[in-house]
C-alpha cells in the first residue's frame, strides 16, 4: 500500500527481537516489503479496532448509557 498513496511518512519504529524475526520469516516467504507487511497488518488491525468500538457504542446504546438523536431534529438543527 506505500506507494499506492501519494502521501506517505517515514516512520522509525523499535519492535522485540522475536517480532522483528516473525516479520522477517513473512517478508521472505511472501515475497514482499516490510513496509508493505506492516501497513497491510496495521490496516487489518484497526478494522478490528473500528468493529470492537462498534460493540462497545452499541453495548452503551443497548444499556441506555447514550442516546440517538433523530435525523429530522439533526436536519432542522442544521436547516436542512
Amino acid at each position: 500500500m506505500i506507494g499506492r498513496y501519494n502521501n506517505t511518512q517515514r516512520l522509525n519504529i523499535t519492535l522485540s527481537n522475536p517480532i522483528v524475526e516473525e516479520l522477517n520469516t513473512f517478508v521472505d516467504e511472501l515475497g514482499t516489503k516490510k513496509s508493505h507487511l506492516i501497513e497491510e497488518a496495521l490496516t487489518y488491525y484497526f478494522d478490528m479496532l473500528d468493529e470492537k468500538l462498534a460493540s462497545k457504542r452499541l453495548k452503551e446504546l443497548e444499556e441506555g448509557k447514550v442516546k440517538t438523536v433523530p435525523a429530522k431534529d439533526v436536519w432542522k438543527e442544521l436547516g436542512l
